[in-house]
This record gives structure tokens, C-alpha cells and sequence, in this order.
């Protein structure tokens, strides 16, 4: 009897516990109940996809903007697909949503928002080293690139974006991402001697990192890399360059004695 009573328990609890799993939109069986108008709509997409239930919110919003194609909340409708896209993990599709919402609704309030989200999203969708090999740098960065890209545009945009302290912490991070992957680069080069490609992986990590940290090191082992290939003149440039810009960092010295020697 006491088993019986204890399974009873168990069975009101999940009962219960269902109950609690779903909004009023939602009836047991997934049966949705839409709205009389397209605010009804829009708030039962918002409520369920604040339970995590992000399948029926995609289903509220995408009633919506169907059935009330030209309702202010049919953008907002918009906005809310890519975020259930986000939140599911189809994070190159929330990209693409996100991007269409700013093409489609420039002036909206929250297409700075939107605009950062693009970013996020091809950031998630880049490769990551948590517990993974090689480390992330060796692998392809298309995604991050095109985050890095996205950001970039983002800040410029829109300056006073709420959003803008996040957006520029993930734009280094991308960044870094991708300088580390420019040296992984060089070093493969420079391990089998291949001194065109060092060369020219360090002229395009300082043309499209201007005033990166690792900058001075980069000049350096650029000139390094023209004597290899017995281009004195280029040496001597890079070397001139490291010494005027960066007076006071530790590679002057060297730079200054490698320089003297090739006059």
C-alpha cells in the first residue's frame, strides 16, 4: 500500500511539475492557442520562449508575421525567430536572420541590437579550443572573421549602442583569435624556411591589425624575413618603422643594431 501511495505521489508530482512546464499558449498535447490579435500573438511567443520552450515560440511568431504581415509587431515577430534560431544553436541561420532584420527595419530600436547579435552569432558558430586539439587558432576561422567583420561594423554604426562595451571585448577577442592564427601561420613558414610566405603573412597581419600589441615583434621578424630573401632595403624600412614608432618597446635596441649593420 505504502508503494502504491508513494507511486501516486511521484505520478501528481510530474503531474504538477508538467503543469508548471507550460504556459496557457500550450495545451497538453502541443496543441498552440493563438491570439485574437497580432500583440496576443507576439506575448505568447515572448512568454513561451522565455520557459525555453523555443519551438512554440517560433511557431507564435511565425503565425504572426503571417497573418499580420503589416502589424508593428511583425518586425519584432522577426527579431524573435532569430532569437529562437540563437537560442537553438543554428547560429549561422540566426546570422542570416538577424542581418535580414537590420536590411529590413534600419531605423527600428532594435537594430543595434540586431546588428550585434550578427556578430555573436558567427562567433558561436567559430571553432572553439575548450578541451578540443588543435587549438582553435590552427583551425578555419572563416566564422570568426566574419564576426570580427560584423562587429567592426557594428561599433561603427551604431557608437552609443548599449551594446557596445560587449561588442568591442568580443571584437578583441575575435581579434586575437585571428592574430594568433597569422603566427601560427608565419611559424609554419619559418620552420621550413618558406620566407615568401613569412613575409607576407607579416605585411598582412600589419596592414589589417594596425596597432596590435605584437606589432614591434612583427616588424622585427619581418626585416628578418626580407634579409632572408635579400631584400635589404625592405629590411631596413621595417626596422625604421619599428624604431620610430615604438621608441620605448624592448625590441629598439636589436632593431637599432640590426639596422647600423646593414648600412
Amino acid at each position: 500500500m505504502a508503494v502504491r501511495s508513494g507511486a501516486l505521489a511521484a505520478l501528481a508530482a510530474a503531474l504538477l511539475l508538467a503543469a508548471c512546464a507550460h504556459s496557457s499558449h500550450v495545451s497538453f498535447t502541443g496543441e498552440l492557442h493563438y491570439g485574437k490579435s497580432a500583440e496576443e500573438d507576439y506575448q505568447a511567443g515572448e512568454d513561451e520562449f522565455k520557459i525555453d520552450h523555443y519551438e512554440y515560440a517560433g511557431k507564435f511568431f511565425e503565425h504572426l508575421r503571417l497573418k499580420y504581415p503589416f502589424s508593428k509587431y511583425a518586425a519584432l515577430a522577426d527579431l524573435g525567430l532569430a532569437d529562437v534560431k540563437f537560442k537553438q544553436g543554428r547560429y549561422l541561420e540566426a546570422a542570416d536572420a538577424y542581418q535580414q532584420f537590420t536590411k529590413l527595419h534600419p531605423n527600428h530600436e532594435q537594430a543595434d541590437y540586431a546588428a550585434y547579435q550578427v556578430g555573436v552569432s558567427h562567433y558561436k558558430e567559430g571553432p572553439s579550443g575548450f578541451f578540443l586539439l588543435p587549438p582553435a587558432e590552427e583551425k578555419d576561422l572563416t566564422q570568426v572573421r566574419e564576426a570580427a567583420k560584423a562587429l567592426d561594423e557594428f561599433l561603427k554604426k551604431y557608437p552609443n549602442s548599449k551594446y557596445r562595451p560587449d561588442g568591442e571585448k568580443l571584437l578583441a577577442e575575435a581579434r586575437n583569435l585571428l592574430t594568433a592564427h597569422e603566427w601560427y601561420v608565419v611559424e609554419f613558414y619559418r620552420r621550413r624556411d618558406r620566407w615568401p610566405g613569412v613575409a607576407a603573412r607579416l605585411e598582412a597581419l600589419l596592414k589589417d591589425y594596425p596597432g596590435y600589441p605584437r606589432e614591434p615583434e612583427a616588424l622585427y621578424d619581418l626585416a628578418e624575413a626580407y634579409l632572408k630573401l635579400g631584400e635589404r632595403f625592405r629590411a631596413q624600412q621595417a626596422l625604421q618603422q619599428l624604431i620610430v614608432r615604438y621608441p620605448s618597446d624592448p625590441q629598439r635596441p636589436r632593431a637599432e643594431k640590426l639596422l647600423a649593420s646593414l648600412r
